[in-house]
């Protein structure tokens, strides 16, 4: 008995179906209306036979998924999503919409969920598996066979152009099954060794439904399946299958899907390159390449494109055309894109990524009802996201918001919470005007894949304060770093969980004083800034935050000078982004109590001395300390320039020499100093030229990147600097007069700087000697 043909009375109806395919969907509604069965059966998660009856209600709108998530682990998920276009949805509506029983017949998600990704892991041991190596695409091997090179192509050609449903009804259905039978005989299960088990419970369950129902069951499922669902076994064998499997307990919920999902590879039955093309070749009444090409100019000319309606007609001609020229029925996607591109697009592909992004995918979200099953976390979100009038979207937008602004601050509170929770519906993105702190600016894109990460948050708490809070305070015990802690805390300034941050700086306040890496301290301690700085803005009480940023810019100090003796390179690099880090923070914690006396400046003006004056400590970091002292005002340009000056003596070696120079003109404003400062360029430029050539070639890479950092103009400024040369209208203050690398008399304070290794090397014989020394020096 064929178990497509008419039905009657106790006859199975297995319908083979393509997932997303709308050829399938609409020859699924033409087969139910033919036979009406008395049970309708859908390849699905039997625990979501309760949800059915809410795929009628008023405000369900495709694309929506099934979600099956471990009570204990939500983060452990499966989906099985439908579309407006998919054959399981139709069925499912036109069973609601008659009065007939629906049911999932697939595997429980019990199960599902408990086994591992591997699906050699997966497989029952003793299993017969005859080719289990080979793993197959069903429709690829199909249309491989039929000569075509993409089983999209073939799928449109065979199901979507021929009219699927019409005539007779099942048709389509027949032919799907002979060629799926011929492909199980082959391949076997075709390397996908689950299905055996997936195959047997969906027997059984067609079996229970006949028994119930005694006849005129109708199955809907992958076309895959139907030899094996038409296959007699005993319920004995099915039942060994299905013995001994893992389980988990489970919670099944409708949530919203996106086009743009359904045309990744993951998911239940996705991976369909084009979702937004499939869902027009659904809801279109007639002629669906006329209509496809004309909404394509209606995104054209809504981005300024100049498209007529003549181009219109052009462009169905030329699909026309291209399906007559290719052998095929009719135009297809690729004859349309074709066409678009030609004629539309003017053989451009920069507006022709446009229409693939926006109509051959699309950005539709599906909608689903509030009576749904929800973990009370999401229901939170939900009813805040309304109060703020912040719904999800499927395509990405950017959000200003003013933070003095109620309405701003509660919306920028909301999505720092979420990120703390791993809920990134938002991104934080470089505001497009503007560096105020009282402005911030966010990217939104929502994807499905939020919701398994609220259920997953839902264990910290019910309301999306509470479950950030309880997130903080486990994210802060379990740090293992001080600089996690400190963006902890400066995470819940900007989250605003006041009940979060006492245990926040009970950690950091113990991590701050067992840690006594440097490089730790100087990393933490810009966060701490920030997060003072946040709190004025927001209204956040940080006065704790503020002592134990006073007390952790103290221990920097401290540790700061040892801690950058003897570097190499890539070390020394390193720090000197910690030091700078560290100066822009005590710029900003000026305002606070801890530091309006003055005090805490003082004493990194004094670190900064000691780092500019200690031999020991790498070139580019002492560089990197004149410079910050001269921003500050500590240091006259003329003591810089002495400083400069005794680096670039013959002396030094050339790649020290660089390096210093790296730490001091390398930056923001380093050439602009340059520019300005002659003098300063002109020790630069007599330097460069006075390199030996064998160590020429070790110096150029590290002052290449130098300069190569500044703005072009800054670069054009230099070189004619160059071209002219520098300082040349006063050049006998700082030419030499006698041997190079000698002044034309004596420097006092540069003899008085050899003094105290004298002292060491001689020892200390009285103060009458001091000035027999320092005449002997001068000489």
């Amino acid at each position: 008995m064929n178990g497509v043909q008419a039905q009657g009375a106790g006859e199975l109806l297995l319908l083979g179906v393509r997932h997303h395919g709308p050829g399938s969907a609409r020859a699924v509604r033409a087969a139910l209306e033919a036979s009406r069965p008395g049970v309708v059966l859908i390849e699905g998660p039997p625990e979501a036979d309760p949800l059915i009856p809410l795929a009628a209600a008023e405000d369900m709108r495709p694309p929506v998924a099934l979600l099956a998530h471990a009570v204990d682990e939500p983060g452990r998920s499966a989906f099985w999503p439908l579309a407006a276009f998919s054959p399981e949805w139709v069925a499912l509506r036109w069973a609601l919409e008659h009065g007939v029983p629906a049911r999932f017949i697939d595997l429980p998600a019990t199960h599902t969920l408990a086994w591992e990704r591997d699906e050699e892991d997966e497989e029952k041991p003793g299993e017969d598996a005859p080719d289990e190596d080979v793993r197959i695409d069903p429709l690829g091997v199909l249309a491989d066979t039929a000569g075509y090179d993409d089983a999209e192509r073939w799928w449109e050609d065979v199901v979507e152009h021929r009219g699927a449903g019409k005539g007779d009804a099942l048709a389509p259905f027949t032919a799907l099954e002979e060629a799926m039978t011929a492909l199980r005989e082959t391949y076997g299960s075709g390397g996908h060794g689950r299905d055996r088990i997936r195959e047997a419970h969906m027997r059984l369950r067609i079996r229970d439904a006949r028994r119930e129902f005694g006849g005129g069951v109708a199955v809907v499922c992958g076309a895959w399946h139907v030899p094996a669902l038409r296959r007699r076994t005993g319920v004995t064998a099915d039942r060994a299958l299905l013995k001994g499997l893992p389980r988990v307990k489970t919670d099944v919920t409708w949530v919203p899907w996106t086009h743009r999902r359904l045309s990744r590879a993951g998911g239940y039955g996705a991976g369909i390159a084009s979702p937004g093309w499939y869902a027009h070749l659904f809801a279109a009444p007639d002629r669906p390449v006329e209509r496809w090409l004309t909404k394509v100019a209606g995104l054209l000319r809504a981005e300024d494109q100049p498209v007529s309606p003549g181009h219109v007609i052009e462009a169905v001609r030329l699909a026309e055309t291209l399906a007559a020229l290719r052998g095929r029925p009719l135009p297809g996607l690729g004859e349309a894109t074709d066409a678009v591109r030609a004629v539309m697009c003017e053989g451009s592909d920069v507006p022709l990524a446009l229409v693939r992004d926006r109509l051959v995918v699309g950005d539709v979200l599906g909608e689903v009802p509030d009576t749904v099953p929800a973990v009370p976390l999401q229901r939170d979100l939900e009813r805040t996201q309304r109060r703020l009038r912040l719904g999800p979207e499927a395509d990405e937008r950017e959000l200003d918001l003013d933070l003095r602004e109620e309405t701003g601050a509660e919306r920028s509170r909301l999505l720092h919470r979420l990120r703390l929770l791993g809920i990134d519906w938002g991104r934080p993105a470089a505001p497009r005007s503007g560096t105020g702190t009282f402005r911030e600016t966010w990217r939104l894109r929502w994807e499905p894949e939020l919701a398994v990460r609220t259920a997953e948050a839902g264990v910290w708490g019910t309301t999306v304060p509470a479950a950030a809070t309880a997130k903080a305070e486990a994210d802060a015990v379990a740090a293992r770093g001080l600089a996690d802690v400190t963006a902890l805390a400066e995470h819940c300034l900007l989250a605003a969980l006041p009940d979060a941050l006492p245990v926040v700086m009970r950690v950091l306040a113990d991590r701050a004083a067992l840690d006594t890496d440097v490089a730790h301290l100087a990393q933490a301690l810009p966060a701490l800034v920030r997060s003072l700085r946040y709190g004025d803005v927001r209204g956040t009480g940080t006065a704790a935050l503020a002592e134990v940023a006073a007390g952790l810019a103290e221990r920097v100090f401290v540790g700061l000078p040892p801690a950058c003796a003897g570097l190499d390179a890539d070390a020394a690099e390193e720090m000197r982004g910690h030091v700078d880090a560290v100066h822009g923070a005590l710029g900003l914690l000026g305002d606070v109590p801890a530091a309006r006396d003055g005090r805490l400046r003082a004493r990194w003006r004094a670190v900064l001395r000691t780092l500019s004056a200690r031999g020991t400590v790498p070139g580019v970091l002492r560089g990197r300390a004149v410079r910050l002292l001269l921003d500050e005002g500590e240091l006259a340009q003329d003591e810089a320039a002495r400083l400069m000056g005794l680096v670039l003596s013959p002396g030094t070696p050339p790649a020290d020499a660089a390096a210093w120079i790296e730490g001091f003109v390398g930056g923001s404003g380093g050439g602009l100093l340059l520019v300005h400062d002659e003098r300063l360029f002109g020790l630069v430029d007599r330097w460069l030229t006075a390199v030996p050539a064998e160590a020429f070639t070790d110096v150029l890479p590290l002052l290449r990147r130098t300069f190569s950092a500044y703005e072009p103009g800054v670069r054009r400024t230099l070189g004619e600097l160059v071209r002219r040369g520098p300082g040349r209208h006063d050049r006998t203050d700082t030419v030499a007069a006698g041997a190079p690398g000698f002044g034309p008399g004596v420097d006092e304070s540069r003899a008085d700087a050899v003094l105290p290794v004298l002292r060491l090397l001689l020892g200390p014989d009285g103060d009458e000697e001091t000035h027999g020394e320092r005449m002997e020096v001068r000489r």
